[in-house]
């Protein structure tokens, strides 16, 4: 690889707002510490949450420090590794989650990740399907894997499944040997979730949901992984059996009721699980480091990116700063969207 420049361009959030406080501008490159892989960006996730950083949310709580660089995962090409980095080389093709990395996130054209959040791109993807999947796939297999533990031969219901994170769990809980009935909606999301393996499918919008799952698990479903709330939430904890267990990502609204009989985990990135019944214990550090991103090598048969929003990664590319920045905006238009189907990349 060649010589590495002295500085770079990045969407910066020099002032917390709305969309228009994204600037394009130049910056240092990162400085490597002994531990970290710098990455030259090829595609960066783009998420709601961005939206929440932009406007002075932090992880921790505490004040956010500017200027801010967003971008939690992305993927791209080893540029350089710290002195105690042994798993990678320059040129390695990569893809990295890294939440509120004080380094910078990956909305640039290069970012500092820990190795141990860094994972080799697997066979079979190419660069925008990975810059799509560490954040997303995270969350579906801590859904899928910790909150839920489903097990072969159990039926679940993937609830919000058209979505960046549900296209990945259903895939995952068929890949644990579950049968699924996932909810979409519209003839796209109904395709798009049948094509990726669910056993059933529901239209969550037009249909009855609780009579479906009863015709798919006569005795009732043994779980429910949700991405959406409201009445349609609801139904699926209707098919629930007693004993079941709900599993749902912190932001879903309105929060689940508690339930008689059912266990109910919200989970995270921050690497706690808060239950139902208000215990916090730590999940285990390597969920995020040995397993994490690096067991995506299952087959998973990601759907392949075409430009159409109902495509599992939907992008654009665009070299001008200044479409660059607007696009970003595209993070405004899934908080706000009632349907998101697929995940959105900011692409070099």
């Amino acid at each position: 690889m060649s010589e590495l420049p002295s500085v770079m361009r990045a969407a910066i959030v020099e002032k917390v707002g709305g969309p228009a406080q994204l600037k394009v501008r130049e910056r240092p490159l990162p400085t490597l510490d002994p531990g970290e892989v710098l990455i030259a960006v090829h595609a960066a996730g783009v998420a709601s949450w961005d939206v929440d950083m932009r406007e002075g949310w932090t992880p921790d709580g505490r004040k956010p420090r500017l200027p801010l660089i967003l971008g939690t995962d992305g993927s791209g090409t080893v540029a350089a590794i710290g002195s105690r980095v042994r798993r990678f080389a320059v040129g390695d093709r990569v893809y990295a989650f890294s939440l509120a990395n004080a380094k910078g996130g990956f909305y640039a054209e290069y970012v500092a990740v820990p190795a141990t959040s860094v994972a080799p791109i697997p066979a079979g993807l190419d660069m925008m399907e990975a810059g799509a999947m560490p954040a997303t796939s995270l969350t579906a297999l801590q859904g899928i894997d910790d909150a839920l533990k489903l097990e072969r031969g159990e039926c679940a219901i993937v609830h919000g499944a058209a979505g960046g994170v549900g296209t990945l769990a259903i895939q995952f809980a068929r890949l644990r040997g579950a049968r699924v009935l996932a909810t979409a909606s519209g003839e796209d999301g109904l395709a798009l979730v049948r094509r990726l393996g669910a056993d059933a499918v529901v239209d969550g919008k037009k249909d009855d949901i609780r009579d479906a799952a009863f015709r798919f698990a006569p005795d009732g479903v043994d779980a429910v992984l949700a991405f959406a709330g409201g009445p349609a939430l609801t139904r699926c904890l209707d098919a629930l059996r007693r004993g079941g267990r709900l599993a749902y990502p912190n932001g879903i609204e309105p929060t689940p009721r508690k339930r008689r009989g059912i266990r109910g985990v919200a989970f995270d990135a921050r690497r706690v699980f808060v239950s139902y019944s208000g215990s916090i214990a730590p999940s285990r550090p390597r969920i995020w480091t040995c397993r994490s991103i690096r067991s995506i090598r299952s087959p998973i048969s990601p759907t392949r990116t075409g430009g159409s929003r109902r495509d599992t990664c939907w992008a654009r590319s665009s070299s001008a700063s200044a479409d660059r920045t607007a696009f970003v905006g595209e993070a405004d238009r899934q908080r706000r969207a009632p349907i998101v189907v697929g995940r959105s990349l900011l692409v070099d």
